[in-house]
């Protein structure tokens, strides 16, 4: 049986709560354990919007340009479209995180956990090999902040496609079912 829990080698844990439909469509929900320091640069989604709920610690976020601090209680949340990206103030913080539609987003992570635990990623947690950046970016279904969308299709989906193409997304899609 698949984990439905994964942990990084910085002790960022993402675990697998749910995945269904409601009135208002298909959701992902998340559970995370944070360390401190930044967890996403600035990037937008087209299609899906996120909800964070903190249930411990704090979380910084700049949504469409304006920062708030979120602790216990407190939700912060980015429609599609908009521009976002936050900080965790303390370790071991513990958010609620629901992704509509989920689009891939649970099979960004378990390929992430997949390059993190093989050693593939830097200690900031990028992938080192240009197919796997490429591949890690088409799964996330969004854009990179302040660099032009059609840029990044070209050059990211372009070594997206190189990755599947070459096979390299079977290697690591086989590493994932190993990993979790």
């Amino acid at each position: 049986m698949e984990s439905r829990s994964l942990t990084f080698r910085n002790g960022h844990r993402v675990t697998f709560v749910e995945e269904g439909v409601d009135e208002r469509g298909r959701y992902l929900r998340l559970e995370h354990e944070l360390p401190a320091g930044r967890q996403a640069g600035p990037h937008w989604h087209p299609v899906l919007a996120e909800t964070w709920t903190v249930r411990r610690g704090r979380l910084r976020f700049r949504i469409d340009g304006t920062e708030l601090m979120v602790g216990p209680g407190g939700t912060a949340a980015a429609a599609a479209g908009v521009v976002h990206e936050f900080w965790c103030e303390e370790a071991g913080t513990i958010i609620d995180h629901e992704i509509r539609p989920p689009l891939r987003h649970w099979d960004m992570f378990r390929l992430w956990h997949a390059l993190d635990a093989a050693g593939k990623t830097t200690k900031g947690g990028i992938p080192r090999n240009p197919l796997a950046l490429g591949l890690l970016w088409d799964y996330q279904d969004g854009y990179l902040g302040g660099i032009p969308a059609g840029l990044q299709r070209l050059i990211l989906g372009g070594l997206a496609g190189i990755a599947r193409r070459v096979g390299s997304e079977r290697r690591w899609l086989g590493t994932m079912n190993q990993a979790v």
